[in-house]
């Protein structure tokens, strides 16, 4: 869906033979036959006072409210070019008020609810406790898969991602993974991160830092022995699993009674977000922190926060290298964009769906605005809105007066012109 461009975009419709089209011909006066064809009628239409009719015209605009973007609008001007009067037309048979507010229009673009993409979490148990980094050795020396979670679940801090020959492998929470051996003397921050995870689960004996110490060791122990491996007092490559957080269980990779040393399962963090793959000209319309509507399936709205902007990049996958398929790349190129969702509940039960995402374009503060279909086509071009007049001897009319039209956004348009005022009556179609 994309923004309106110009004004240019609001043609009148005219009928064949250059009479105006009526957009509805139970709700507007016939155009007034010629004398000659009907002598009787034509005398009786003369006793009447002759009345204007209405030029129909079509207004196409996007919206940030409906993914469907049309507004059909009605406006009136004088058919007639002998009996019309075009200084006193009807007065309008509905009215709505100018009102002054501010305009925000928008993009909507495509996305997908979800939990984000998935990684693989690897078994490295043959290399940390059997010193081989092949499959088929720890085999031979005894190492199996003997337990996986289920798909769906989530992984906190210490729980079992997998057990190798019933010994669990745990999740700590952190972004070094385990690529040495830790043991007394070594420092890093790798050492800082295992004890930070040690005092999180009750451990303790040792201050949380850069150096494994004698007490590190000994909480190290009992960490081993609640897990039902061997009390080393070191921990190696292959002894916990490490993640930024809690994770949710994607697909399982392998099952209880496999050799290990391969994929064990893929996992994701455990709040759902959005993704969308944004065109790079809309790329102005992001940046991280701002903010985007994001409308569920069931019509339900929810506010996300721009977390992560990638870079613009071609996905050319399945475009081939024969004849024509020069140039599709460029066609295909888009900017990944993930929202963040803080209130999870609005987003009810959807797991994964396809959602779409209404990002601010351009906005205008303080502004006079009617409804599109109050706009009135002008017979030498541009637009007007009808507003409501008192005669003298009591009769009511209207008149025309000019506007020169601003943005478009949710079924309204900027008005500016001399007399438009905030709360006037402007004409509609009944």
């Amino acid at each position: 869906m994309t923004t309106q461009d110009e004004t240019e975009h609001l043609p009148a419709v005219v009928e064949p033979g250059g009479a105006p089209a009526v957009a509805n011909e139970a709700e507007r006066t016939p155009a007034v036959a010629e004398e000659a064809a009907q002598p009787a009628v034509g005398e009786a239409r003369d006793r009447r006072k002759r009345r204007t009719r209405r030029t129909a015209f079509i207004v196409v605009i996007a919206t940030a409210v409906a993914a469907a973007a049309g507004v059909a609008a009605t406006g009136a001007f004088s058919g007639d070019d002998a009996a019309a009067s075009p200084t006193a037309p009807d007065r309008p048979v509905a009215t709505t008020k100018v009102q002054r507010i501010t305009l925000t229009s928008t993009e909507t673009v495509d996305g997908t609810l979800g939990h984000g993409e998935p990684t693989a979490v690897t078994d490295a148990s043959a290399s940390g406790q059997s010193g081989q980094g092949g499959g088929s050795q720890a085999g031979a020396d005894g190492e199996f898969i003997t337990w996986v979670p289920g798909e769906g679940d989530t992984l906190e801090r210490g729980d079992t991602v997998y057990r190798v020959n019933e010994r669990k492998v745990p999740l700590l929470y952190g972004s070094i993974p385990f690529y040495r051996t830790l043991e007394p003397g070594i420092e890093g921050a790798d050492v800082r991160m295992l004890e930070r995870n040690l005092a999180d689960l009750g451990y303790d004996g040792f201050d949380v830092d850069d150096e494994y110490t004698s007490g590190t060791a000994q909480a190290v122990e009992e960490w081993q022995d609640d897990l039902g491996a061997e009390e080393t007092g070191t921990v190696r490559p292959g002894d916990a699993v490490v993640a930024p957080g809690a994770r949710r269980v994607a697909e399982l990779k392998t099952s209880p009674g496999a050799v290990v040393g391969g994929e064990v399962l893929t996992w994701t963090g455990t709040e759902r977000i959005v993704s969308m793959d944004l065109d790079p000209q809309h790329e102005d319309l992001v940046k991280e922190g701002s903010k985007a509507t994001v409308r569920l399936p069931d019509g339900s709205t929810v506010v996300g926060e721009v977390t992560d902007i990638g870079t613009a990049g071609n996905d050319t996958a399945g475009s081939g290298a024969g004849a024509g398929g020069e140039g599709q790349g460029a066609d295909e190129a888009t900017l990944p964009v993930q929202l963040k969702i803080k209130d999870q509940k609005k987003l009810g039960r959807y797991q994964a769906a396809s959602v779409d995402v209404i990002l601010e374009a351009d906005s205008r503060r303080d502004v006079l605005a009617v409804p599109v279909n109050a706009l009135m086509a002008r017979p030498g071009g541009g637009y007007a809105l009808e507003v409501p007049t008192a005669g003298d001897g009591g009769d009511s009319g209207s008149e025309l007066v000019p506007v020169e039209l601003g943005m478009f956004a949710n079924g309204l348009v900027e008005v500016k012109g001399s007399g438009i005022k905030e709360g006037m009556n402007v004409g509609v179609p009944k």
